[in-house]
């Protein structure tokens, strides 16, 4: 319980937090906006040329054997998920304002630090939880975008636009294919300066959630909004996060996957991606309508890092015991 705790607590989240409160109280306005969005714009490309020079190709090969287990993490992930996100978004007490943010956190990739850290802490399959997650990851730059014109209208029209489609390539893969293939070069920086690159990560997260939840603001975000609203997103958090957990351990038990592979699957096949998500939303939506579709995303990276956090703990405890037992 208590890192559930420190897990709330932990800076990021507070600072996540903090932004929010300063973009609605103190939105960026007027000229001030405008220079706010390029930086924000500048800080889409940093952080997904990082994630491509963080990829390594390494760890990639030594899990990408065991395919049926990243089959079943990449079903989970883009058909289980989204098909989810259809029937919550679709249930008749759900304001339309917060059914598209629902929908789109099923669309999204999973984590990378937070799988992989989980995983290990629950003494599952590090080096294949390195690979699904990575994958996921890399996959999901071409597959979240394809989902959202599939699935979602945005911005009132039918799917991606041709604009959306090119800022994809440019704001997020062109930097990501880029940093991955300078990785030879640069990866000795990258992992001397972990601490100062995850700053610069974080903050350009920060930077994008403040710049879309002013525009969202501005254009009468708390309006829109209730109190109501916001405790019944609460809600469905939960119960999306709960329903995903249980179906996730149970696949594994159907597949009779060993305990290490159930545990990947179970971490990478139920988290989403803050940090590919708040990008993504700048990039395929308006910009008055970002924030309200980062509100579930937010959330739900919360309540996903308690739960992992307390499920990864039992885990730990009871390889423990085995090995105490068989000792």
């Amino acid at each position: 319980m208590m890192r559930a705790l420190r897990s709330v607590l932990e800076p990021f989240i507070l600072a996540l937090l903090g932004t929010v409160v300063l973009a609605s109280l103190l939105p960026a306005r007027g000229s001030f906006a405008v220079w706010a969005g390029y930086a924000a714009d500048a800080g889409i490309v940093l952080l997904f040329f990082l994630h491509g020079a963080k990829l390594s190709r390494e760890a990639i090969w030594a899990g990408a054997r065991n395919w049926r287990l990243h089959l079943a993490v990449f079903a989970v992930t883009f058909m289980l998920f989204p098909l989810l996100g259809l029937g919550f978004a679709a249930l008749p007490f759900v304001p339309e304002v917060l059914a598209a943010g629902l929908l789109f956190l099923t669309l999204l990739p999973s984590t990378v630090q937070s799988s992989i850290a989980f995983t290990a802490i629950a003494r599952g399959n590090v080096a294949a939880a390195v690979c699904s997650a990575s994958f996921s990851n890399l996959i999901g730059i071409l597959v979240t975008p394809a989902l959202v014109a599939l699935l979602m209208r945005v911005g009132g029209g039918g799917g991606v636009s041709l604009a959306s489609v090119e800022a994809i390539l440019l704001q997020l893969l062109l930097p990501f294919v880029a940093g991955h293939l300078l990785r030879p070069l640069i990866g000795g920086f990258i992992g001397r300066h972990k601490a100062l690159l995850g700053i610069v990560d974080r903050g350009s997260i920060l930077l994008v959630v403040y710049t879309a939840f002013g525009a969202a603001v501005v254009e009468g975000l708390w309006r829109r909004v209730s109190g109501g609203d916001l405790a019944l997103l609460i809600i469905l958090c939960l119960a999306l996060l709960a329903l995903i957990l249980a179906l996730t351990w149970a696949l594994g038990r159907v597949m009779h996957l060993p305990r290490e592979d159930a545990i990947v699957l179970l971490f990478c096949g139920s988290k989403k991606s803050l940090a590919s998500g708040v990008p993504m939303a700048g990039v395929l939506f308006p910009a008055a309508q970002v924030g309200v579709v980062l509100l579930p995303i937010m959330l739900f990276h919360q309540f996903q890092l308690i739960a992992c956090a307390i499920i990864a703990r039992r885990y730990a405890e009871q390889a423990d015991d085995e090995k105490k037992t068989n000792a």
